[in-house]
């Protein structure tokens, strides 16, 4: 069995639903990952053969003010699972992200380039990596930009602005890889059915900026918006974010023969299966 710690956030759903009779979900009615004996407590009587954690505290801008609870659930909550999932002899599969890499690099970051986060979320989250190594069987799934059919996400936040209003602005200068939840949780399916460890990165092919993002949103489900450019500067946001924090997804290819769709791709067939919300 395949538990899926935090079945009820946007990527936990999906994994319920593509995982099917396989998976068993716990969310925070069940199990506090921050509290050790809820973790042994939960895991010692479901004996999963696998944990994938899809729980974090992601409120990247949040997190600045609440150091201590990022650090609990994103860093402390891996440990607490990584030590539990040992004991029982299970794969631990530990979600992170784009933002533990300063964006500096220059072109895509491959999985062995060395970590240097910019803000609290991304520090938390590095912690979580390196927590995730207390069992030597794990695997750790670096992604970026997620959105989903279940939870807040840049999709749903544009369409809504779009019955608000016909002028927006939006940043230019930070560029990733858009990112559907289905083809993540394909990816960490065809990684747990390859039985590989370490780390991998998983994300829709190519790449755009937030703005170019915006904009292909937009033209993808009709609507007439004029997106204007602006600098992360002058968006002034709490947290420090990457500007350039593309991933390599070539090992996940190498060693499961999954490679995600292009970005475009995904978004269109996202739109296309949406319901309002």
């Amino acid at each position: 069995m395949i538990l899926v710690v935090g079945n009820k956030g946007m990527l936990g759903q999906e994994l319920m639903t593509l995982l099917g009779s396989a998976a068993r979900g716990v969310d925070l009615d069940e199990i506090d990952i921050t509290d050790l004996v809820s973790v042994q407590r939960v895991l010692t009587t479901l004996k999963p053969r696998v944990v994938v954690n899809a729980a974090a505290y992601t409120d990247v801008d949040g997190c600045e003010g609440n150091t201590e609870l990022a650090m609990q659930v994103n860093g402390e909550g891996v440990a607490h699972l990584a030590m539990i999932s040992k004991e029982i002899d299970a794969k631990l599969v530990q979600v992170s992200t784009d933002y533990v890499f300063d964006g500096r690099k220059g072109s895509p970051y491959q999985e062995d380039d060395a970590p240097a986060p910019l803000s609290i979320y991304g520090e938390s989250k590095y912690a979580g990596e390196m927590n995730t190594c207390f069992n030597p069987n794990h695997l750790i799934v670096r992604t970026q930009w997620l959105y989903g059919h279940a939870g807040k996400n840049f999709v749903e936040t544009m369409l809504k602005l779009a019955t608000e209003r016909s002028e927006l602005t939006v940043v230019d200068d930070q560029v990733g890889s858009p990112t559907w939840t289905r083809d993540l949780a394909l990816a960490i399916k065809a990684l747990i059915d390859k039985d590989c460890r370490g780390t991998y990165h998983a994300a829709n092919a190519g790449f755009t900026s937030w703005n170019g993002f915006a904009l292909e949103i937009f033209r993808l489900a009709g609507l007439k918006v004029e997106v204007a450019p602006m600098t992360t500067e002058q968006l002034g946001r709490p947290a420090t974010r990457p500007l350039y924090s593309t991933l390599d997804c070539g090992k996940l290819a190498a060693d499961t023969g999954f490679t995600p769709q292009p970005w475009q791709d995904a978004l269109k067939r996202y739109l296309e299966l949406r319901q309002p919300h």
